[in-house]
């Protein structure tokens, strides 16, 4: 027979296995999927721990073309690479890095004067967030009528995770390579092209002659690249570097297929 002490103990312990978990005392924001759509022509996604790939469309008079940036998460903020070919599409990234990373952008950095590059950086400016981009990018964007970032880079400069690198003229002759150290993930932006590239594409403003000695300077000073990111397609790994000194190969043997 159950005495009265034992019948209490026992129901103190039932009372303990059936109540819930208290709930925690500090929300916590929801992690964001690996993937997401912000609009028709911009989307993110996870390349690496703290990596983001984003991907914006132009509009028909550059044939609906995809263009690839970074957004790096840095600690409680996150500095965005490139910055989509329009404001409004800067606008969509500065939203989702605040309201779903939970990590707002605190800089950008403009990788080359390229209308899809700097075509975002006025809604940047309007936030009153620094834009970072080499002298020699600014001078060529504003005679291009192009939208100007206002911070200066020195030709090798470390910004939180990131280090930056200009390796010399290729694809254009400002055009800057940026490196993640944590990820080992390399933005080779427009200097790089993708694996499936059959042509080294838009070269109006390319330095042919110095273009492969650029891409070698990037690969002696990143020997331990895991992802390259080219400007434009699918990131690959440090076969793309190679993928882009055959087409230079090509193109000044004057094979069609580089042209």
């Amino acid at each position: 027979m159950l005495t009265l002490r034992t019948y209490a103990l026992l129901l103190l312990l039932s009372a303990c296995a059936s109540s819930p978990p208290s709930p925690s005392t500090e929300a916590r924001p929801a992690l964001p999927s690996d993937e997401a759509r912000l609009a028709n022509d911009v989307r993110v996604q996870r390349l690496a721990p703290g990596v983001w790939l984003h991907e914006t469309i132009s509009g028909e008079d550059w044939g609906r073309a995809p263009a690839n940036g970074l957004l790096i998460e840095d600690g409680e903020s996150s500095l965005l690479v490139d910055t989509g070919w329009n404001a409004r599409q800067a606008e969509h990234l500065l939203a989702w890095a605040r309201d779903t990373l939970h990590r707002p952008v605190r800089a950008a950095v403009v990788t080359h004067f390229h209308v899809d590059r700097t075509g975002g950086v006025p809604a940047l400016a309007a936030q009153g967030l620094p834009v970072y981009a080499r002298a020699e990018t600014a001078r060529l964007a504003a005679e291009r009528g192009l939208p100007v970032p206002a911070q200066r880079l020195a030709d090798t400069q470390e910004l939180g995770p990131l280090s930056l690198f200009f390796p010399g003229a290729g694809h254009a002759r400002d055009n800057l390579v940026v490196w993640h150290r944590d990820s080992g993930v390399l933005f080779g932006g427009c200097l790089v092209k993708e694996a499936g590239a059959q042509s080294l594409g838009n070269v109006a403003d390319a330095e042919m002659s110095a273009w492969p000695e650029s891409i070698e300077r990037v690969r002696q000073r990143h020997p331990n690249v895991r992802t390259v990111v080219p400007g434009h397609g699918l990131p690959g790994g440090p076969e793309l570097l190679t993928h882009t000194e055959t087409l230079l190969r090509n193109a000044s043997t004057g094979n069609p297929a580089s042209r």
